[in-house]
């Protein structure tokens, strides 16, 4: 096959420094010149201002003016580079996933080399997300690779929200091949648990916490445990495997609630001993007067955008400090942030302020962030948009 005439574009002179580091983005400030009339998620060839070849990658007209796919520029990005790619993210995903687990995040993105582009396996289903226009040019080919690779019985689509609006792409949402269930159930580490891929947060499950979970079962023998955000109860269910006297479970959705209760018995989890609230968690905790010995927060992004800064960082301020005082001495905080737009440094500093004014101390116990279903790009701190502190508490 002759080697497709890629379009070009050409980098400011300097700013080629973090794209030949791996930085997986350039942004259209560093751009000096490009060829006419490029559509969006075409597939360019990024030069130095001297005209070296540096890259291929995917072009769009917004912020984000190129996207990295590879640093080989005799490449041709066509079906079989894709197929490479997802059978590189299969055969990592072997390595790193236990053998009584049937859900994980099979393609993530930039991590993976495809930028733009997320599928999370729940058993024979697969949920993908398709945020850049250059991913959404190759979606047939795409959704084709994964069955015949993967060897799955269905594949939904779940491409939405802020992303695809900067990219020109409308939402889309719906089966791309077969028929998904409306629910369907999962094993994770032993425990089962049901996932709506269809109308539940994310994809149906907060995959990216799995290694947190695991924590937290080994921390929650003997200990009543308070799970905010609870949602469909995944760490409350890890708190009482892990030997947990009482775990109370947090959550304003009814919905999420329900299916809580199912996850309970499901696992032969007595509700009773572990009862599920329907609740405002900010609310719950301003009112309430119990102590724990081990509270978790794991709240929705509180920031969307970069303007939601402040207010995101006064919401997780209050929530932390609520936790903070009714934590018994010597209690655990499980802390998480997966704002992207709050990194590790401004979470901590959120937290440890929020510390303080409860009049206590920290001790740092462990750093958390996705699992090694989610890898990064060393390059590319703003993939790891997870950020957790397990944290002791204690009195000056």
């Amino acid at each position: 096959m002759n080697k497709p005439a890629y379009r070009r574009i050409f980098i400011k002179k300097g700013r080629e420094v973090p794209l030949l580091h791996g930085h997986p983005w350039v942004f259209s400030g560093a751009l000096a010149s490009a060829d006419r009339e490029i559509e969006p998620g075409e597939v360019v060839l990024a030069l130095s201002s001297s005209g070296s070849p540096l890259a291929l990658g995917f072009f769009n007209h917004g912020d984000i003016a190129f996207r990295l796919l590879t640093f080989d520029v005799s490449a041709i990005i066509d079906k079989d580079f894709w197929r490479r790619r997802i059978k590189n993210a299969f055969a990592l995903r072997k390595k790193v996933i236990p053998p009584d687990t049937d859900a994980y995040r099979l393609v993530n993105a930039e991590g993976d080399k495809m930028p733009g582009f997320v599928v999370d396996r729940y058993g024979d289903c697969l949920a993908l997300g398709i945020g850049t226009a250059g991913i959404e040019r190759w979606r047939e080919e795409l959704v084709e690779l994964l069955v015949g690779e993967i060897g799955v019985k269905m594949v939904y689509e779940r491409s939405e929200g802020r992303s695809r609006k900067l990219e020109g792409l409308d939402d889309r949402i719906g089966p791309a091949f077969g028929l998904a269930p409306e629910s369907m159930e999962i094993l994770e580490n032993g425990l089962r648990f049901e996932v709506d891929i269809q109308t539940g947060q994310k994809t149906g499950f907060f995959l990216d916490q799995r290694l947190s979970r695991e924590l937290v079962g080994s921390l929650s023998s003997g200990a009543s445990v308070l799970n905010c955000f609870s949602y469909t109860g995944a760490f409350s269910l890890y708190a009482a495997r892990g030997g947990a006297r009482r775990v109370v479970s947090v959550e304003a959705s009814a919905t999420a609630n329900g299916i809580a209760e199912g996850n309970f018995r499901r696992n032969g989890l007595d509700t009773e001993s572990h009862p599920i609230v329907k609740a405002d968690c900010f609310e719950y905790l301003r009112q309430s007067t119990d102590e724990y010995d081990l509270i978790i927060l794991d709240p929705p992004a509180l920031a969307k955008s970069r303007k939601d800064i402040d207010r995101a960082a006064r919401g997780y301020k209050e929530i932390n400090l609520q936790a903070a005082r009714r934590l018994a001495a010597g209690g655990l905080l499980a802390t998480f942030s997966c704002s992207n737009h709050i990194d590790e440094e401004l979470f901590g500093k959120i937290v440890l302020g929020a510390v303080r004014d409860a009049g206590k101390t920290a001790q740092v116990l462990f750093r958390t962030g996705a699992g090694p279903d989610h890898p990064v790009n060393l390059a590319h701190p703003e993939g790891r948009y997870l950020k957790g502190l397990f944290l002791c508490l204690t009195t000056p």
